[in-house]
């Protein structure tokens, strides 16, 4: 599998819920600059669908969803 490498933009939303998880998700993509990364956490089980959706209708990319213990880390190319 390719490494995906970061360039250490993190957003940690463990204890958030929806809406406010996709809203905080879209307010730090919009102060990114294309082809920049961020990896989102979360551990609310709809974010981990919903915040991927939002991705592809703003012309993000994303590159990874996965499971790692009681959360999700979702890794976000900007378009």
């Amino acid at each position: 599998m390719k490494k995906i490498v970061f360039d250490h933009k993190e957003l940690d939303l463990r204890g958030e819920v929806c809406p406010d998880t996709s809203q905080l998700t879209k307010l730090a993509l919009d102060r990114m600059k294309s082809g920049e990364c961020l990896k989102v956490l979360v551990d609310y089980p709809p974010a981990a669908e919903s915040i991927p959706r939002l991705v592809k209708i703003e012309g993000h990319t994303t590159l990874k969803v996965e499971k790692v213990g009681d959360h999700w880390e979702i890794v976000i190319k900007k378009g």
